[in-house]
């Protein structure tokens, strides 16, 4: 669907006091914590630490202007990313790690983080895309607020491992004007081995049902940037090509046919997996590999995949 334009959604939110009261709602998630679905009860407004390592103050590794997003985010002028420190998941293949499992980061205040909110948009780009945000949600609207007081107009790109809280999700329902998650499997017993969250494909499946009914499908303008909606994420793993079609089927059967997709290619063995406790993940996936999920994706209907 293509739209000739749009503003943030936040905006209106701004404009009726709903969005300073959605912060004093989401600030009373830190404590104690339920900000994910970990539910680790610390009292994070006391600074106390949890599963995410992050306390009252969020974390930041880096904020820049990105140009490898999907075409429909980056643009001309790139996608506003500020990497969150912190993650709620421990998954042993992650490419970031230092920056997810270390929290390596510079601190900031709400104050600081809406200054880095707006320096982005004095650089142009074309949307503010939180990565990595489900543990921050509060301190992320906190800043949000400040810089949307000072002017800021960029459309918000919620950027997640899809492990979100439903709390969390109903304060950004009005906020986020674009979806990312990234669904990574499908089974419990592989979610607990891989990324340390059992209830991870549970926790995903609503995530992304609520995702759908607060934005829809993707809606992209004339200029080809994407204005609203929904664009899943999914990794095809090596040897996990069952987990990538459960996945695709249940996009296609319980969310939309007419999903935005990235079937994503360049797994590479990192972090954890160089070792002898996970030696099935200890390869590149092939080809072949590749075109199956592909092909599969195609037979259940899915059409709209990202570049």
């Amino acid at each position: 669907m293509r739209v000739s334009s749009s503003h943030p959604a936040y905006l209106e939110l701004l404009a009726t006091g709903e969005l300073a009261r959605r912060v004093e709602r989401a600030l009373d998630e830190l404590s104690p914590c339920r900000v994910c679905p970990r539910g680790c009860a610390v009292d994070r407004r006391a600074d106390r630490i949890g599963v995410c390592r992050i306390g009252r103050r969020a974390r930041v590794a880096s904020a820049f202007p990105h140009f490898g997003e999907e075409e429909v985010l980056r643009g001309r002028r790139g996608s506003g990313t500020v990497f969150f420190a912190g993650c709620n998941l421990r998954c042993v293949f992650c490419q970031n790690w230092e920056i997810s499992q270390k929290a390596a980061g510079e601190e900031l205040s709400a104050a600081e983080l809406a200054n880095v909110f707006l320096w982005l948009e004095r650089q142009g780009v074309h949307n503010l895309n939180w990565v990595t945000p489900e543990h921050v949600v509060p301190q992320a609207l906190e800043a949000l607020l400040i810089a949307a007081e000072k002017g800021l107009r960029l459309p918000v790109v919620y950027n997640t491992s899809a492990y979100d809280a439903a709390v969390s999700l109903k304060l950004l329902d009005g906020v986020v004007d674009l979806y990312l998650p990234d669904f990574k499997l499908w089974t419990p017993e592989l979610a607990r081995r891989y990324l340390g969250a059992a209830d991870y494909p549970e926790a995903a499946r609503a995530a992304l049902r609520t995702m759908q009914r607060q934005v829809g499908d993707l809606q992209v303008g004339t200029d080809g940037l994407a204005r609203r909606g929904l664009l899943v994420r999914h990794l095809v793993m090596p040897g996990l090509l069952e987990e990538t079609k459960a996945i695709l089927k249940f996009l296609a059967e319980e969310i939309s046919r007419d999903v935005y997709l990235n079937l994503m290619d360049p797994y590479h063995p990192a972090y954890r997996v160089g070792g002898e406790r996970y030696p099935e993940l200890n390869r590149r996936l092939t080809s072949p590999e590749y075109r199956e999920a592909l092909a599969y994706a195609r037979r259940l209907g899915l059409r709209r995949f990202a570049r």
